[in-house]
């Protein structure tokens, strides 16, 4: 009988955690619709609901943190995707939205960088995680480590004109004029309506007449 109990007792704690869970995702789901139709007060106030029913869940701090950010709570959501790496650390979308804090709000760009090249390395074909700290690296100088970032992305996607834009701009950082115009006019053949501004436009002159070199054939 003794047996009976405590295993009557364990069925219901485990009914009850999976109701709990379940309540927990259901104000999830809510708050994201909230969130999609532009509430994100009362998107917030779901989330919240979220982890007071199940306070260990990466995906109520994520969502909460997303919705504050984009109400410019970035101190509130900087601390939710700290609390849902915490509880999922393979959170790739929590690295790269911190991420963007460090780097746009709060000026600590290694830190920035810190955050995506860990989310790369959960998964190394996000190419918004390339474009990201290829642009931090290049707010610090780093431009060749830009450029390698932003060739990654370009060997992901041949077809990301705004990676080559945005290589050819840490290329003519770095004083490779004629290597950033390549980039430029590649972008341009992609479809990137800007670039093709700038370029038609008398500060593009400088590139829309540059001859790209002609490379020979060795002797063999």
């Amino acid at each position: 009988m003794a047996t009976a109990t405590a295993l009557t007792s364990v069925t219901l704690l485990l009914s009850s955690q999976t109701a709990e869970a379940q309540s927990a995702s259901s104000y999830i789901e809510k708050g994201i619709e909230e969130g999609k139709r532009g509430d994100l007060k009362g998107a917030i106030v779901d989330f919240t609901r979220a982890i007071e029913i199940d306070p260990q869940n990466a995906r109520s701090y994520y969502n909460r943190g997303y919705a504050r950010g984009n109400l410019g709570d970035y101190e509130g959501a900087f601390i939710d995707y700290t609390r849902a790496i915490k509880f999922n650390p393979q959170h790739v979308g929590a690295y790269n939205n911190r991420g963007l804090i460090k780097d746009e709000q709060l000026g600590d760009s290694k830190g920035a960088i810190d955050d995506y090249s860990q989310a790369i390395e959960i998964d190394p074909r996000h190419i918004d995680l390339y474009i990201n700290r290829g642009a931090a690296k290049s707010g610090l100088g780093d431009y060749e480590g830009a450029i390698d970032d932003y060739s990654n992305v370009i060997n992901i996607d041949p077809q990301h004109s705004f990676a080559y834009l945005a290589r050819g701009d840490a290329k003519l950082k770095s004083e490779n004029h004629q290597g950033a115009c390549f980039d430029f006019k590649k972008a341009v053949s992609l479809g990137n309506q800007p670039t093709a501004q700038w370029l038609n436009s008398e500060a593009g002159t400088w590139c829309r007449n540059m001859r790209q070199g002609h490379r020979k054939i060795a002797l063999h």
